[in-house]
């Protein structure tokens, strides 16, 4: 019982880790990146849509992304997404290619992306000692059954405090590698 508990916490905490780094990902360093505009939605036909699914991104070098919808009368609505989005970017557009140029980001502009990683590393921080209680609570409910013996709950308690710090170990790792991908020039 208390076994099937520890892997559901520890897959738990590895997706909280997974979950940040996918999520650092759209945070705009000076190099250009597909993940950049993968969570942007397209109004296709009165239907919001993944842009990956409209068109096709590619990185055609350091600093430019370019975005080829696979309709013609989609580069509008490609255009829009983009101006709408939170990324602060500026389409330029040629026939049914739309190129973005990624300014160079200044060091206010870098010092406030790190905040942005911190902030992101706290809550998932948050998220995973979230789940550690959850697990207790589930340990504590079993003694309480006489499911369990008190050695026993409190064994298991030190291997899922074992798992958190493991856990919080790799958001800081995480964390520390964006930061540094952001301050790099």
């Amino acid at each position: 019982m208390l076994n099937e508990i520890k892997k559901d916490t520890q897959a738990r905490m590895t997706k909280s880790v997974e979950s940040l780094r996918h999520d650092l990902t759209k945070v705009r360093t000076g190099r250009a990146s597909t993940a950049l505009v993968d969570h942007l939605k397209v109004n296709y036909y009165g239907s919001d849509m993944p842009l990956t699914q409209v068109a096709s991104v590619a990185v055609s070098d350091a600093r430019t992304l370019t975005i080829t919808p696979w309709e013609k009368p989609m580069v509008q609505a490609v255009e829009k997404a983009i101006l709408a989005s939170d990324l602060g970017l500026t389409p330029n557009t040629a026939g049914t290619t739309i190129r973005i140029n990624l300014p160079a980001l200044t060091e206010e502009r870098r010092r406030e992306l790190s905040k942005v990683v911190h902030s992101e590393g706290e809550s998932a921080k948050v998220a995973i000692r979230n789940i550690r209680r959850d697990a207790n609570q589930q340990a504590k409910d079993l003694l309480k059954d006489k499911a369990i013996s008190e050695d026993d709950e409190r064994r298991f308690e030190g291997e899922v405090q074992k798992l958190t710090d493991d856990a919080i170990k790799g958001v800081d790792e995480v964390v520390k590698a964006k930061e540094q991908e952001l301050m790099a020039v």
